[in-house]
């Protein structure tokens, strides 16, 4: 696709030219968050790392001359508000392809192949568990984001449960490190890994809570009598 080497270095070194074209880059966000959506190897992470290189590049001129007197450089906000839109729309895309097609996709090749097996196993499992929380989780599992939004819509979650949990989780994690990484450059990179595991630990605590009161409610707590 267009050539691209998608690793950091590579998508780094595709986006720099485009420092000065911001038009340029939010049309190629919303085309790799729209592909990665479907699964193609396009990491989504890697992306937002680079658009905000890009956009710290543009942020000092000094550094990064522009081809001409007042260039207009990619703004960060804009740039926040695009990633988030671009992250957010794909994958509802691929839910209300689930929802509105999915008698039809269940029965396709593709849905067999990519889909179906072991990954659907371990959705369906995952719903069991979580209800619509696991629309939220899909959103962090490398793997499983295309076959658990597309779960989504077949399964029957209802359009207004996914956009808030879907749009809740983008929110959280796309404008924050596109803007964090555009104000702060390379430098935030390794604290930004410390902070994502952190979170990964805070919201794991919170699922062993939240899954512990389930059973709680489940098998210990007994109905009055009266």
């Amino acid at each position: 696709m267009f050539g691209i080497e998608f690793s950091e270095a590579g998508l780094i070194n595709f986006f720099a030219p485009f420092a000065y074209q911001p038009a340029q880059v939010y049309t190629f966000v919303c085309c790799f968050m729209l592909a990665a959506s479907f699964g193609l190897p396009i990491p989504e992470e890697l992306t937002l790392i680079s658009v905000g290189l890009v956009a710290n590049m543009a942020q000092h001129p000094d550094l990064y001359p522009p081809p001409f007197p007042g260039a207009e450089g990619v703004n960060t906000i804009t740039l926040c508000f695009v990633s988030f839109f671009a992250v957010f729309f794909s994958d509802l895309v691929v839910y209300l392809i689930g929802k509105i097609f999915g008698g039809k996709i269940v029965k396709t090749k593709f849905f067999q192949k990519q889909v179906a097996g072991a990954g659907f196993d371990r959705i369906n499992s995952w719903f069991q568990r979580f209800g619509g929380w696991a629309c939220g989780i899909f959103r962090f599992t490398p793997g499983l984001r295309f076959p658990g939004h597309l779960s989504c819509g077949l399964l029957g979650i209802p359009l207004w449960k996914f956009c808030a949990i879907d749009g809740l989780a983008a929110l959280i994690s796309v404008p924050t490190q596109v803007y964090l990484v555009a104000t702060y450059g390379r430098v935030v990179l390794t604290y930004l890994k410390e902070i994502k595991m952190y979170i990964l630990i805070i919201a794991a605590v919170a699922l062993v809570i939240w899954i512990g009161k389930k059973i709680y409610q489940k098998n210990v707590r007994k109905p009055s009598s009266n």
